[in-house]
């Protein structure tokens, strides 16, 4: 089964009024993974495919995968979750010093602060089983 892309770059135009950063595509599709992982225990109607298909559901979907690009965007992250985890970082051979932070969100994910309420006013987290 194909990833779930829940925005497209248009999306994230129209929704931050910005150009889409360059790696726009690459960027929201790892932004829908980290939104799926944010939603593991979510219950809402889908389609065939995974896709939801409550209109109100898309939306927060969408907000909350543009969100996270714009949080990735102005931590320097790439989608890799490195960015502003470390006070030093060497390639060759491999140093990592003076973590910072830990990610706060479900998992140890780092879901942006925006993502995370455009989720929680959809009804989807946190996750209820029902």
């Amino acid at each position: 089964m194909a990833a779930r892309v829940y925005a497209t770059s248009a999306d994230y135009t129209e929704w931050s009024g910005q150009a889409a950063p360059t790696g726009a595509e690459r960027l929201l599709t790892q932004a829908s993974r980290d939104i799926d992982d944010a939603l593991l225990t979510a219950y809402y109607c889908t389609d065939a495919d995974g896709m939801p298909t409550d209109p109100d559901i898309v939306e927060a979907l969408r907000e909350a995968t543009c969100a996270q690009v714009e949080y990735q965007q102005e931590t320097g992250d790439t989608g890799t979750g490195a960015a502003g985890r470390w006070d030093s970082v060497s390639l060759g051979p491999v140093a990592l010093s003076g973590r910072k932070d830990a990610p706060t969100g479900p998992q140890g994910l780092d879901l942006a602060p925006r993502a995370d309420r455009a989720l929680r006013r959809a009804g989807l987290t946190p996750g209820v089983i029902r």
